[in-house]
């Protein structure tokens, strides 16, 4: 199979990778993420992450960055990326629990709330229009932008937008076996709630159901003056649903073919519902001869941290799938 669905043509002199970082309550759910050793770590996992991407280890927790079945953290196929291109990632914190530990631009936001009793983001038009001011700040630094993110519990605020913009989504998961059941009883929570709120804007879909990231990453596309790639699935999908809503032109996405095969979720055909351009990246995991990376191809963990833009981005910058592949079996090796 190809490394990439389809090849795009987009032209760039100076590219960069971008992360947007928040929490959502959900994720402390029992059973909702699978981005951390138990519920109520799963906060501090997107602090984590980007100290990888950027520092390439994890120094302030004793953490190990593989799953407890050796599945490695997305974050290190990412920083895998980082090395190969030489990009120096930048990341944004739309609203985090614990306190950063390597430089972002800080956003101003809060943690997302639980959407099944309050409103989730209510200060969501303050932050997108701080996005807008981040996107014209990024646009003096790049004429491409892959825009990644890290929201433990966000593919279940994903499922929440999509479905309060109309459409008729299924979202995908970190786990094997995607906790369907659970995020839609969240979801018919979240309904109740706001049957009786006039959701009069996107962004106000945003305020009621949704988490930090996306006012962040719907601003940045506002303003953003290059190509803009949203690197991710159901999470990206669910900003370009607010996009479309807004009425502005829509970025691409990019993201793996694991996201894009999992028979729970309904990845392309929300796309086209959209009207979005989706490109899927097939690493090849499963035949790499390493068992971890093998446990993509299972349906663990997919994508995350803005893993498959990545390599998307890699591969636009003229490095060989083999190359690709290589180093990030050399990085997660080193980091196992």
């Amino acid at each position: 199979m190809a490394f990439l669905s389809e090849i795009p043509t987009i032209q760039w002199q100076k590219p960069l990778f971008c992360g947007i970082l928040g929490n959502s309550l959900l994720s402390t759910v029992p059973g909702v993420s699978g981005a951390g050793p138990n519920p109520e770590q799963t906060l501090l996992t997107p602090v984590l992450d980007a100290e990888l991407i950027t520092n390439g280890k994890i120094t302030s927790a004793d953490i190990n960055s593989d799953t407890p079945t050796g599945c490695p953290t997305p974050a290190t196929i990412t920083r895998a990326m980082m090395e190969l291109t030489g990009i120096t990632p930048i990341f944004i914190n739309a609203g985090l629990r614990y306190p950063m530990t390597v430089p972002v631009i800080d956003a101003l936001g809060s943690v997302g709330e639980d959407p099944r009793f309050i409103d989730a983001v209510p200060r969501a038009h303050d932050l997108f229009l701080r996005g807008q001011m981040i996107g014209r700040f990024l646009s003096s630094y790049s004429d491409l932008l892959v825009l990644g993110e890290c929201v433990p519990g966000g593919t279940t605020t994903a499922l929440c937008v999509l479905r309060a913009l109309g459409y008729d989504a299924r979202v995908s998961s970190s786990f094997v076996h995607n906790p369907q059941n659970l995020k839609e009883g969240i979801w018919t929570k979240v309904q109740e709630r706001i049957a009786t709120t006039q959701l009069s804007s996107p962004l106000d879909v945003i305020r009621c159901t949704g988490d930090p990231m996306m006012p962040v990453a719907a601003g940045i596309a506002h303003a953003y003056t290059g190509t803009l790639v949203l690197a991710g699935g159901s999470q990206m999908l669910a900003v370009c649903g607010v996009i479309k809503a807004m009425g502005a032109p829509l970025p691409v996405v990019a993201t793996t073919t694991y996201v894009r095969d999992d028979a729970t979720a309904n990845i392309p055909e929300v796309a086209r519902a959209i009207g979005g351009k989706c490109y899927f990246v097939d690493p090849g995991f499963g035949d790499l001869g390493h068992a971890g990376l093998a446990r993509y191809c299972q349906g663990e963990v997919k994508e995350g941290i803005g893993a498959g833009g990545a390599m998307f981005l890699a591969y636009l910058m003229g490095f060989a799938p083999d190359e690709i592949q290589e180093k990030i079996v050399r990085t997660v090796t080193a980091y196992s």
